[in-house]
């Protein structure tokens, strides 16, 4: 019976270890580290006055984007875990203020962190529903880097538009 329990938990930690090692995984979890400290770093470069900065009428200010990218966080991380979204409510038309945006979105940040590290080699292969469609969990963290990526191109336009250099540039 002990023998058996040892080889168990041999099995189940190698099964964790290949998760945590794949380098699929670890890429994810690279892009994710990289493009939320480029998110962080923005939020607390701007200005609390420049959080309502719109370069056009028609699109979000600074302070909304980065409501979004909160809100779209927990949303597609809490989607990839098959988990109840966490969110109390629309950061982008809630939250208000450079303080509260910026603890918003560390906050949905460090959720997509722990979703991450909960992925095991069976999980990260499921596919479950998602609004492209029948997506491997995996993906959708993928999916989720991009989205970020995508609006931290936004942010930089903004920053650039206000003489602010995106942490991305800085020392160049």
């Amino acid at each position: 019976m002990r023998t058996a329990m040892v080889m168990m938990a041999v099995v189940c930690t190698a099964g964790l270890a290949a998760a945590q090692d794949n380098p699929m995984v670890a890429t994810i979890k690279a892009q994710q580290a990289m493009i939320k400290g480029n998110l962080v770093k923005s939020a607390a470069k701007v200005s609390e006055a420049d959080y309502a900065f719109k370069p056009t009428p028609e699109v979000r200010s600074f302070g909304e984007l980065v409501g979004h990218v909160a809100n779209a966080n927990y949303m597609i991380c809490s989607t990839a875990l098959g988990e109840k979204n966490p969110a109390a409510g629309n950061i982008e038309k809630t939250v208000t203020g450079k303080a509260g945006l910026e603890k918003a979105l560390g906050d949905a940040l460090a959720y997509c962190d722990t979703a991450i590290t909960k992925l095991t080699a069976t999980s990260m292969l499921e596919e479950v529903k998602f609004f492209t469609g029948p997506t491997p969990r995996l993906g959708i963290f993928a999916f989720n880097n991009s989205h970020n990526m995508e609006h931290y191109g936004n942010l930089v336009t903004y920053m650039r538009l206000k003489g602010i250099v995106p942490p991305s540039s800085e020392g160049r």
